[in-house]
C-alpha cells in the first residue's frame, strides 16, 4: 500500500524522523529491523539543528554505506519536502529540507509527513496489515494525522492531508500554533498539557488524561462517519504512555460521536510498531520516491 508504489526492497536505507522534540537517525533493513540508531534533542540545536542533523545522518549513511534516505517530518510542508514549516520547531520555516539533505548525503532523498510516513509503515508492518480504510495518528508533544482510504494514502491538492490535529473539538477554545483557536492539538497535546497545568504531559492527573482522552475520541469521531472510516491506529508518548484507560475513553467517545450504521464498529487503537513507526514509514519513503 502506498501513494505511488513502493520500490522492492532490495538494500539498507538510512532513515531519519524529525519531530518537535527530537531527531532520530537509524538505518532500517530491508525486513523492516533498525540499526545503528542515534538521536538529536531539537531544544539543544535552537540555532544549528540543520547543520547537527546533517553531521549526524552523513556519519551513520558512511558507517553504513547507505545510498538512500527516507526523512519522515513534522509539517506543514510544500509537496515531497522542497520546504518545510514544522508548526513545533519555530527556527524552520520554509525551510529547504530537501536541497539541504541532498547535499549532505546525495540526490537520492525522499521527504513526506511524519505521520503519513507512519501510516505507511502501519499498513506494511503494523497492526493494519488487514485494514484497507484507517486514520494513523500520533499524541505527543503535537498531534499528527494521516488519512489511507482503499488502501491508499490520500495526499490532498498540496500533500498535506490528514492534519487531523487540526480539526476543532473546543469552540473558541485554546489558541493553536496553526493560528485557529480549539484545534485538538491545541487542547490536548503534549506541549497544550503543559501550557495549561504547568507539568509535562507525563505527570498529567487522571483528570487531564481523561480529558485528553474524551477530545481524541471526538476529534476522531467527528470524522469517521464522514470518511467510512472505522479504524484509529494512534502512536506516541502520551497515547502509548495513557495506557489501556485512554483507547478506552477515546473510543467510547468517538462512538458517540460516529453514529451511523457504518461506524458503529468505530475503534481508536495502538499502533503495532511501538515508537519505531515513524522510521519504518521513513525507510518506506526512500524505497517509493527512488527507484
Amino acid at each position: 500500500m502506498t501513494s505511488g508504489g513502493i520500490a522492492m526492497r532490495d538494500a539498507e536505507s538510512l532513515a531519519i524522523d524529525i519531530g518537535g522534540t527530537k531527531v532520530d537517525v537509524a538505518v532500517v533493513t530491508p525486513a523492516g529491523e533498525l540499526r545503528d540508531r542515534q538521536r538529536i534533542v531539537v531544544a539543544d540545536h535552537p540555532n544549528d539543528l540543520a547543520q547537527a542533523l546533517c553531521e549526524l545522518a552523513r556519519d551513520v549513511a558512511v558507517r553504513n554505506g547507505t545510498e538512500r534516505t527516507g526523512v519522515a517530518c513534522a509539517g506543514p510542508m510544500m509537496r515531497k519536502g522542497e520546504s518545510v514549516s514544522p508548526l513545533n520547531i519555530p527556527q524552520w520555516r520554509n525551510f529547504p529540507l530537501r536541497e539541504t539533505l541532498q547535499q549532505a548525503l546525495g540526490p537520492k532523498v525522499a521527504i513526506d509527513g511524519d505521520v503519513r510516513a507512519l501510516a505507511l509503515a502501519e499498513k506494511e508492518f503494523g497492526a493494519a496489515r488487514q485494514v484497507n480504510s484507517f486514520f494513523s495518528m500520533v499524541l505527543s508533544t503535537g498531534i499528527g494525522g494521516a488519512v489511507v482510504i482503499d488502501g491508499r494514502l490520500i495526499d490532498g491538492a498540496t500533500g498535506n492531508a490528514g492534519h487531523l490535529g487540526h480539526v476543532n473539538v473546543v469552540p473558541n477554545g485554546q489558541d493553536c500554533s496553526c493560528g485557529a483557536k480549539g484545534c485538538l492539538e491545541a487542547e490536548v497535546s503534549g506541549w497544550a498539557i503543559a501550557r495549561q497545568t504547568k507539568k509535562p504531559a507525563s505527570e498529567a492527573d487522571e483528570a487531564t488524561r481523561h480529558r485528553v482522552a474524551e477530545l481524541f475520541g471526538q476529534g476522531v469521531g467527528t470524522l469517521a462517519s464522514v470518511l467510512d472510516i472505522d479504524r484509529c491506529f494512534v502512536g506516541g508518548s502520551m497515547a502509548l504512555g495513557f495506557g489501556d484507560e485512554f483507547f478506552t475513553v477515546a473510543t467510547h467517545r468517538a462512538r458517540e460521536m460516529a453514529t451511523m450504521a457504518y461506524s458503529t464498529d468505530l475503534q481508536i487503537l495502538p499502533t503495532g510498531l511501538g515508537n519505531d513507526g515513524p522510521l519504518l514509514g521513513a525507510s518506506l519513503l526512500s524505497w517509493r520516491d527512488n527507484e
